[in-house]
């Protein structure tokens, strides 16, 4: 059986009896900054999951006119990241797998490895989630999760948020949540560095550190 990640592997196996909440947190990262960091761990207390995943993609369909770091640099700008939460880890399985990148296939991943006590839920941003019914396979996403939906600066609801989602016709059960993050953007910090201007206390200090390391988006 594959690994998923170091610190959650083997979550549910001892307590079959048990009902665990696991979250999966999908994206590009391109850098990871303190809005997701803040966003994972809001959605971690707000639904009492047991555990958050952090997964990397490595060739998001939706970005293929757009040039982003390696997978290997953004997937360890994570795993520094997360760290020092005992509640958060990363998994490489999607740079592992290779190919585009497809929600549908890291869900069933995640639903092959954990037993059936485990639940899983997927987080991603609310503006994402309204686009599901142009996921491939979006009828088998209902089928492997919860999705959550998190609310962003500058998103606005409508009135009724799950009839975004209602035109899947799939039976995904959709979770929205409003979370107090900061208004930090991958693609405002990527251009301050660009600009030689100071990313300090929007990245964490170690992804600061490892992108001057490793001269990232200059």
């Amino acid at each position: 059986m594959s690994v998923i990640c170091e610190r959650f592997d083997s979550l549910g196996c001892d307590s079959p009896d048990h009902r665990y909440k696991l979250g999966i947190f999908g994206g590009t990262f391109d850098p990871i900054h303190m809005g997701h960091l803040a966003c994972a761990e809001e959605v971690r207390d707000s639904y009492q999951l047991d555990a958050v995943i952090f997964v990397p993609t490595a060739h998001p369909v939706f970005k293929r006119d757009r040039r982003i770091a390696p997978a290997r640099d953004r997937y360890a700008m994570v795993k520094r990241a997360i760290e020092a939460n005992p509640y958060f880890d990363a998994s490489p399985i999607e740079i592992e797998r290779g190919g585009d990148t497809y929600t549908v296939d890291t869900l069933r991943q995640m639903r092959d490895h954990y037993p059936s006590n485990v639940d899983l839920f997927f987080i991603a941003g609310a503006d994402a989630v309204s686009t599901l019914a142009k996921w491939r396979e979006k009828e088998a996403l209902g089928t492997l999760a919860t999705f959550i939906g998190v609310t962003r600066p500058g998103f606005l609801f409508s009135e009724n948020p799950e009839e975004e989602t209602a035109q899947c016709d799939t039976h995904i059960n959709v979770s929205y949540l409003e979370v107090t993050a900061l208004a930090i953007s991958s693609s405002g910090i990527r251009e301050r560095l660009r600009n030689g201007r100071s990313v300090r206390y929007l990245v964490p200090d170690v992804v600061n550190a490892y992108i001057a390391d490793r001269g990232l988006y200059r």
